[in-house]
């Protein structure tokens, strides 16, 4: 508890507004909605300007960090696997969780794609498509996660061969044994130093959340969703009913958990993914509030990475869904049987096309290749994506928060008191998470 809180003249030592963290965000929400309708509405194009320049700098702030924290967030997170007891099987169970769940986002996109027919309402045409610079494809994908060189997939931020290099780094790490040991504490270290640096970052989330949705009316306005309106919803919908309903339900089943206190301890990460619009850039409040619900910290630096990287149930699974229901119904191409299942298959086994960046065009564009649908489809959606994104990364990073959360309870490694007692702390105590690193010198011990 700092000092301040304890003295009995505050106003003399400094001001200080006692708002909540989640406060803070909803309100530069709220004023960043004002602010755009101002700006569109009369015209106002210094403070369009201003709303442009602030959400910018606020996502180019989060993208500066992606790629050296991914890099040895990954490495870090499978050198500390040789702490866990099991270490194979635990990792085999979060993959198997990390496919169940998607597998079922993806099910329930389809199930409400083909119910509400978001493509059959809309006045859009063929015509106002067009196709991405790049299109992507199984081979792509495939031969992409090779880089050609080491320094290319940091400058071009490609995330997915950036995971690729810290794989083999932290494998190399771990088959060298102690002589790679000084290497391993500068990764850590370095990761430490990344961590610090983008908590200043989040700490900026109020104001950088006026920027964005603000940005957002005055570029798009509230005319933009009429003709995707019953897209829009379909994607709210579908994600809240997986963040809401599939999420509480397997909590409750699956680890006889109280739902209501993981999203105590998950709210922060969820909120700042709304916002920012990015895992990766989310990734230490997500591994923060892991730890406070009781996942024990070395297994939660390796899953909360994974899964940042990795498991998208929002931009993989129900987007890409919906998605593709929508392309086809506006391009009128029938879709069967055949075709839902490799929706189903591309998204469960490609999600890692996504690789944790703002936007899921490229999950998009592997799902309508694998399909056969007309690559002009992604242009219909490019307008729309920065409202869906939010709800989108929002539920990403609650699944990636709840995998550990259930892998733990399953393995009978979760301590449940800090479960039960897990609340949704200012942004700033989660710096408590690398504190203590002595906590960590414990091997975890799976339980069968």
């Amino acid at each position: 508890m700092s000092a301040n809180t304890d003295d009995p003249k505050p106003t003399k030592s400094g001001f200080r507004i006692p708002i909540p963290f989640w406060a803070q965000v909803l309100l530069g929400l709220a004023v960043g909605l004002i602010l755009g309708f101002v700006a569109r509405t009369y015209d106002v194009s210094w403070l369009a300007t201003t709303l442009d320049k602030v959400g910018g700098i606020f996502v180019q702030l989060l993208k500066l960090a992606v790629a050296p924290l991914v890099f040895f967030a990954i490495m870090v997170s499978i050198t500390n696997l040789r702490k866990v007891n099991n270490a194979a099987r635990l990792a085999g169970r979060t993959l198997l969780w990390f496919m169940i769940t998607s597998l079922i986002a993806v099910v329930i996109g389809l199930a409400i794609g083909l119910i509400s027919n978001p493509g059959s309402g809309s006045d859009l045409t063929p015509a106002d498509g067009a196709k991405p610079d790049h299109a992507g494809s199984w081979l792509d994908f495939l031969t992409g996660i090779i880089p050609t060189d080491v320094v290319t997939p940091f400058t071009e931020l490609n995330v997915l061969q950036i995971v690729f290099m810290a794989v083999v780094a932290g494998i190399a790490v771990l088959k060298i044994g102690p002589k790679a040991q000084p290497i391993l504490t500068l990764s850590e270290s370095v990761l430490e130093l990344l961590q610090k640096a983008l908590w200043w970052v989040i700490l900026l989330a109020p104001i950088g959340s006026a920027g964005l949705i603000g940005r957002a009316i005055v570029q798009y306005g509230w005319n933009l969703l009429g003709n995707y309106a019953t897209f829009t919803v379909d994607i709210y919908v579908g994600c809240a009913l997986v963040l809401f309903g599939v999420y509480p339900l397997l909590l409750a089943t699956v680890a006889k958990l109280n739902p209501l206190q993981f999203f105590k301890g998950a709210w922060p990460a969820i909120q700042l993914a709304f916002v920012s619009r990015s895992s990766v850039g989310t990734m230490p409040v997500t591994q923060q509030s892991a730890i406070r619900l009781g996942v024990p910290k070395d297994y939660a630096s390796f899953a909360v990475p994974f899964g940042a990287t990795t498991k998208m149930d929002g931009c993989a699974a129900i987007y890409p869904a919906i998605s593709a229901i929508f392309v086809a119904q506006i391009f009128d191409v029938h879709l069967g049987i055949k075709e839902y299942l490799l929706i189903a298959f591309v998204s469960v086994i490609g999600s890692a096309a996504t690789a944790g960046l703002t936007g899921a065009t490229v999950m998009l564009t592997l799902t309508l290749s694998t399909l056969g649908l007309p690559m002009e489809g992604v242009g219909l959606l490019l307008a729309i994506d920065p409202i869906l994104d939010m709800m989108r990364t929002a539920t990403n990073v609650a699944g990636q928060a709840l995998v550990p959360v259930l892998v733990s309870a399953r393995e009978k490694i979760l301590d449940r008191a800090k479960y039960d007692h897990a609340s949704a702390s200012p942004v700033a105590d989660t710096e408590s998470v690398h504190a203590h690193p002595q906590q960590a010198e414990q091997p975890v011990a799976v339980a069968g």
